[in-house]
């Protein structure tokens, strides 16, 4: 009796032949490309934690989306919460934002913020002087709400030879007070000597410009 004797192939050589044989183009044609397989695996892995989320929470999917939209909700109100507290932080234009105080004061409070090397509202303060002693002085009038730039301008065209000064000291307190800028010793430095020659120079009034618009100081 004859007949085929089987053939067997040790298994080591199997495999690497099907692995051969496997990677030809031919089986691969229609192989999802790099970028789906990674999308793909982003999803699964999306899904597993949605998955897992939705299993300890209360009420499954639809507790997991609740609780999803409630803390959306939470975060919306707590931004516009503190974009309020911002806003309500934010400086007053006038250039006196509390009750009034004298020139003498707002000097003290000055020399005091100097002393403790804070530079910023040593230089708030001695600005806030220069004008309520000029104000003091009936040089301008008192006016609730004036800027600085216009305290600056109806000053200088009373003192003409500080009215460069004037308007120097007025761009540094807005650059400090709304411009988030921080003061330097010089700057204030500079204001202390501009409210000394202030306080020795006499205002010009029947040579004053008056205001555009007819307005006066």
């Amino acid at each position: 009796m004859t007949g085929d004797v089987p053939v067997t192939i040790p298994s080591g050589p199997a495999r690497e032949a099907a692995r051969h044989e496997l990677s030809k183009p031919i089986y691969h044609q229609n192989d999802p490309s790099l970028f789906h397989r990674v999308l793909n695996w982003l999803w699964q892995k999306i899904d597993d934690l949605f998955s897992a989320a939705s299993g300890v929470t209360p009420g499954g999917t639809v507790g997991l989306v609740v609780v999803i939209a409630l803390v959306i909700g939470l975060l919306i109100a707590l931004r516009l919460h503190l974009g309020k507290l911002r806003t309500a932080a934010l400086p007053s234009a006038g250039l006196f934002a509390d009750a009034p105080r004298t020139a003498a004061e707002h000097r003290a409070a000055a020399e005091h913020f100097a002393r403790l090397g804070q530079w910023t509202p040593a230089v708030q303060e001695r600005l806030r002087a220069i004008v309520r002693s000029l104000e003091e002085r009936t040089v301008l009038d008192p006016r609730p709400g004036r800027t600085a730039d216009e305290a600056a301008a109806e000053a200088g065209r009373l003192l003409p030879a500080h009215a460069a000064p004037l308007r120097d000291a007025a761009r540094t307190f807005d650059d400090v007070t709304y411009g988030g800028r921080t003061a330097t010793q010089q700057a204030y430095t500079a204001l202390r000597d501009l409210d000394t020659e202030l306080e020795r120079s006499k205002p010009r009034f029947a040579d004053a410009v008056p205001a555009p618009g007819g307005g006066g100081a």
